[in-house]
């Protein structure tokens, strides 16, 4: 029941005269059990002051509260149940729920834990040298960038979750699963590109590791025509990452001997700082779509998707470096949400 002070007074006034409750409400100035309330409480309290109800009493005190809070903290995977069995210890009986409900009044919600590689203190301290080092870069530099990476890709293999909506009794209709295999038979390809497009792309034969050997293939046969093409005379900077059959010293040598300099040193676990992560996405998204259901479509759904990628896809994906590293910054080092930062919309479906 709630009712402001003056109510309850004319409540009271009018009963007090010896009008009845349903007299009362006739003059629509409360609902009918509540005008039976005020005159009740008042019965029995003799004052229209209603007393606050004090409820179940709260088990834990703050103290108690923020030590949960620091369990919590300390091992972020812990389960409510598991805290709530180490809270007891600290002489809180509570259930799951009302540990759920302490972590949710400090701020702290479950969630799917993020999937980053690992960082190690040096992978950091690269890090941070790296975007130091190009902190004052513009999207005109990156523009002069060529990045590249390899890639798998598989079939029925498409990454993440699916979201599918299904009446009662559908879970298992064919439209309504996404088809998993054993061992899905997968393809492994090497790409390039720049704020001027996408390069070449190429991809390896069946059971192929890439070692420098094939690498050094590639950047001949690949990267070379790509820079003849996007850049002709111009200066431009090769990107790729610390992969030993990148670093092979024939490898070293060979980018010398061909005048091809190097952006870097490239931080390792680092593909939050690479855009090419971002093509690799969208490319697999347009890929998947399609649903290739044997290798051969799959490579060439591969091939042609890449070509279909817009220059424009690739400059924005450039425009948003910038951003990248001051993100890298701020956050010392640290991993960071590098597909949605602010003022980077990107349409790239």
């Amino acid at each position: 029941m709630v009712t402001c002070k003056e109510t309850r007074a004319v409540i009271i006034a009018l009963h007090k005269k010896g009008f009845t409750g349903t007299d009362i409400a006739a003059s629509k100035i409360a609902p009918k059990p509540t005008i039976y309330q005020v005159i009740k409480n008042f019965k029995e309290s003799g004052s229209i002051v209603v007393k606050n109800a004090s409820g179940r009493p709260r088990k834990s005190s703050k103290r108690q509260d923020r030590l949960l809070k620091l369990i919590q903290l300390r091992v972020r995977g812990t389960t409510s149940t598991e805290l709530a069995q180490e809270w007891q210890q600290a002489g809180v009986s509570a259930s799951a729920l009302t540990v759920r409900r302490r972590l949710l009044e400090e701020g702290l919600v479950s969630r799917r834990a993020a999937k980053k590689p690992l960082l190690f203190r040096k992978n950091i301290r690269d890090r941070l040298i790296f975007c130091k080092r190009y902190r004052d870069w513009t999207a005109e530099d990156w523009g002069k960038v060529i990045f590249s990476e390899e890639s798998p890709f598989r079939l029925f293999g498409a990454s993440g979750k699916k979201l599918v909506r299904r009446r009662q009794g559908e879970r298992y209709h064919q439209s309504c699963v996404m088809p998993t295999v054993k061992h899905p038979e997968t393809i492994h390809v090497w790409g390039c590109f720049s704020a001027k497009g996408v390069g070449s792309l190429t991809i390896l034969p069946k059971n192929t590791a890439m070692n420098k050997e094939w690498y050094q293939h590639i950047l001949r046969e690949q990267l070379l025509p790509t820079i003849q093409e996007q850049f002709g005379d111009e200066q431009c900077l090769f990107q790729h990452d610390g992969a030993p059959c990148h670093k092979a010293k024939v490898i070293t040598k060979w980018l010398g001997e061909q005048n091809i300099d190097i952006l870097g040193p490239w931080p390792g676990n680092s593909p939050d700082l690479n855009p090419i992560e971002n093509l690799w996405s969208i490319l697999k998204r347009r890929v998947d779509k399609q649903k290739p259901t044997n290798s051969d479509k799959l490579q060439a759904l591969i091939m042609q998707e890449w070509a279909a990628i817009s220059q424009d896809v690739a400059q924005k994906l450039i425009d948003i470096m910038p951003g990248w590293i001051a993100e890298v910054l701020k956050k010392k080092g640290q991993h960071y949400k590098y597909s949605l930062l602010p003022s980077t919309s990107c349409n790239c479906q």
